[in-house]
């Protein structure tokens, strides 16, 4: 199943920063579709820990960006639409906060024609 996710700032009216991102719930994976002041790496691995999506570039044990009230149940099933996210900012270093938002989310699994992913599980 793969998520595409928004990540702005709490006041997107004000700060119009954001990254879409697709999240592959099956192969554990991310890639960052757009972005426009969040600038995250292309790709990377995504943990579940204790309830908080965790976002790492990859083969790298620090996360970029965390996801708060995102989870994901066995059944395939979203418990949130919306939550806080916080992630590295590389210019001011020091973590931004703000809000994740689910765009949509694809159930049917499809292999990408083009992966950003340079390797296969």
């Amino acid at each position: 199943m793969r998520l595409t996710i928004l990540i702005n700032g709490p006041d997107p009216t004000v700060n119009h920063d954001y990254a879409v991102l697709w999240l592959d719930t099956e192969e554990h994976v991310w890639s960052r579709e757009s972005h426009d002041g969040i600038d995250l790496p292309a790709w990377g691995d995504v943990r579940d820990e204790n309830g908080v999506i965790k976002l790492f570039p990859h083969s790298v044990d620090t996360p970029v960006c965390t996801l708060s009230g995102l989870r994901v149940d066995r059944d395939r099933g979203v418990a949130a639409a919306q939550g806080a996210a916080e992630w590295s900012c590389t210019s001011k270093h020091s973590p931004m906060g703000g809000l994740w938002r689910l765009q949509a989310v694809e159930r049917k699994t499809t292999r990408p024609e083009n992966s950003v992913f340079p390797f296969q599980r």
